[in-house]
């Protein structure tokens, strides 16, 4: 893949030239040159890929309607060649990360306080707490 800068011959194509080259335009314009791509009709998805397809197509599912109307995944696309639909795919992928956990109000009764700070790459809207016993019951 060869990302293109400055050339009037090619600036603003996009398509497969004779079966072997493509290129495409991304969101900022660049024009981006690669290999065309080739997809075996009798290829076999292995376990691992199969759990990854399905965990992309919850992401896209997800995606689809949260860049819509979600505005926070439009305002970290701005300034970037990403849409607010990549945004929210890759949100879907990196759960919040938990820094803290303050129990200081908490003595064991149901409906106490529990204190986190999470931290996302584009906001925390939930973070839901199950406590269990020993044996996870």
């Amino acid at each position: 893949m060869a990302k293109v800068r400055n050339n009037i011959v090619i600036q603003g194509l996009s398509g497969t030239l004779g079966d072997q080259v493509t290129i495409k335009q991304d969101k900022a314009g660049r024009t981006i040159v690669g290999v065309k791509p080739t997809f075996s009709e009798n290829r076999q998805f292995t376990e691992q890929q199969r759990a990854q397809q399905e965990k992309f197509k919850e992401a896209t599912a997800y995606a689809k309607t949260a860049a819509q109307s979600e505005e926070a995944y439009a305002t970290r696309a701005e300034g970037t060649p990403q849409s607010a639909y990549n945004v929210a795919v890759a949100d879907w992928f990196h759960t919040p990360e938990i820094g803290e956990i303050d129990l200081s109000e908490w003595t064991g009764q149901a409906g106490q306080a529990i204190r986190i700070k999470a931290q996302d790459d584009v906001r925390v809207t939930r973070v839901t707490v199950v406590i269990t016993d020993e044996q996870e019951a």
